[in-house]
This record gives C-alpha cells, structure tokens and sequence, in this order.
C-alpha cells in the first residue's frame, strides 16, 4: 500500500499547491518549506543558506574559494562552517532525513531528490507535474511577478534542477521511467490532485486483489 507520495515539478507548474492538496485530502505530514527548515535546523545555519543551495549545485566561485580554503591550513580549522553551506552537505543531510520521514510514513515529499532517494520503496508513488510555458509564466505573472521576472524564473530554476540532478544522481532531469504518473497541471489543482489520488487508489486495490489471489 502507498505510504508516501513524492512531487517533483517544474518550476512555475502549481506543484506546491498541488502537494498541499494531496496532504489535505489525505491528511498526511506536507514536506516542502518544513523540509527545508528542518534540514536548516540540523546544519545548524540560517534557512535563506539552505533555501539559496537547495536542488542547485554550488556556484564556481563557491567551488573554487573552498578549494582555495582548503589549500590553506589556518583555514581549515574553520573549514566544518563552510560545509555547514555547502550543497553536498545540505544533500546528505536531505537523504538522511527523507529516509526518515518515509519509514514514518503518510506524507508527501515534494522535490529534494527525493524521488531518487526512495525510488526502491515499494511503498512510494512518485509524480512528476508539468506545464506549457505559458501556462507556468501565467501562474507565476498572478503571484506577482512581472513577465520578464516569470520567463526568466521558468527558464532558470529548472536548468538548475536539471544540473543538481545530473551531479548528484548521474540521471537526466526529468527521468521519465522514475514516475508513476505524469500531470500536466494546466488542468487545475484540483484536478491534479484529484487524479493522483484516484491513480494511487487504483494501484492500491490491485495490489489488494494481487494479495487475495495468492
């Protein structure tokens, strides 16, 4: 039986509305922002630290100035704050804690890696949801921001997705064999949510009747 959803999006598709949904309809722990506050709290830095890095690999001057800490002795006394905003860090203490909130069960875990984290439970269902361009620049032209700010934010932040996926999984972002189900969320939130559901509801019956059978 499915235990735990995983939601990974394109930027600008709706998927955290969609998330929030799911966890309402279901009555489960949402994973998104307490993820990331969570993760914070057990780097022992600030959130923005951990909201700046997270899904994104760290930029070439960061790289390079840790190489060049590293090179340095009287530097590498404080080398463990540095870690405390580094990527690898932040993904390692992500797995670690994915791991966890899915042995415990009933939430859903949106993006993070943590479609890859968990992809060998039988006991996760993991969505991927999208949107045409227009679509996602409209939804986020309606939160506020201008036109220039949604194209330019729906065009970056899922090349630094793709990038964070291809370092740390060796995979092309996104993999479509990975997912059990794809949605498109032009068709609405609750639509969207509402088909992951009675998707999850089919699979949970079939696996039932699979079970009575033997």
């Amino acid at each position: 039986m499915i235990r735990v959803i995983t939601v990974e999006r394109e930027y600008g598709c709706g998927g955290t509305l969609i998330a929030q949904r799911l966890a309402a309809r279901l009555g489960w722990k949402l994973w998104d922002q307490a993820l990331t506050q969570e993760i914070a709290r057990r780097a022992d830095c600030d959130l923005a630290a951990v909201q700046r890095r997270e899904e994104r690999k760290d930029p070439l001057y960061y790289r390079l100035f840790k190489s060049f800490l590293r090179g340095s002795f009287e530097a590498n006394l404080n080398l463990h704050r540095l870690q405390l905003l580094d990527s690898d860090r932040i993904v390692a203490i992500t797995q670690r804690l994915v791991l966890e909130v899915a042995s415990a069960g009933s939430c859903v875990i949106v993006g993070r890696g943590s479609q890859y984290f968990l992809q060998d439970r039988p006991d996760v269902y993991h969505v991927f949801l999208y949107a045409p361009l227009t679509e996602k620049i409209r939804r986020e032209r309606a939160g506020g921001k201008s036109a220039v700010q949604a194209r330019r934010l729906v065009e970056t932040v899922d090349r630094e997705r793709a990038a964070f996926i291809k370092k740390y999984f060796a995979k092309q972002w996104p993999n479509h064999s990975l997912y059990h189900l794809m949605v498109n969320s032009k068709i609405g939130d609750e639509p969207a949510a509402a088909t992951i559901l009675a998707a999850i509801d089919c699979l949970n019956q079939h696996e039932e009747g699979y079970r009575e059978q033997s």
